[in-house]
């Protein structure tokens, strides 16, 4: 939807509040850039401040669990590149050597 950036801004400011996605997954659903999404947002401010509130509310959320959502991608590659699950436990892996060993000095 590239159109007309009032509209588009009200349609994103929409989704965003009713959805509750990322600015990625808008851009996604949009067919435009991030950059795009966020200056949609700067236009929703000034055409309908109600709804970038509401708008707000879900990106200052999306922003607060990122590191949570960045540290399950992560997990979910190391595991299907050692050919595991997602949901399966880690392997569990020998006890060093030297734990436990006594120390003499």
């Amino acid at each position: 939807m590239k159109g007309d950036p009032e509209e588009r801004a009200l349609a994103v400011g929409q989704y965003l509040a009713r959805s509750g996605a990322t600015v990625r997954a808008a851009a996604g659903v949009f067919g435009v850039s991030k950059s795009t999404i966020w200056k949609d947002q700067a236009r929703l401010q000034r055409l309908h401040p109600g709804l970038w509130q509401e708008v707000r509310k879900v990106l200052l959320k999306n922003k607060a669990e990122r590191h949570l959502r960045g540290g399950e991608a992560t997990r979910s590659k190391y595991r299907r590149l050692a050919g595991r699950p997602p949901g399966a436990p880690a392997q569990k892996t020998a006890p060093h050597p030297c734990a436990g060993a006594a120390r003499t000095v």
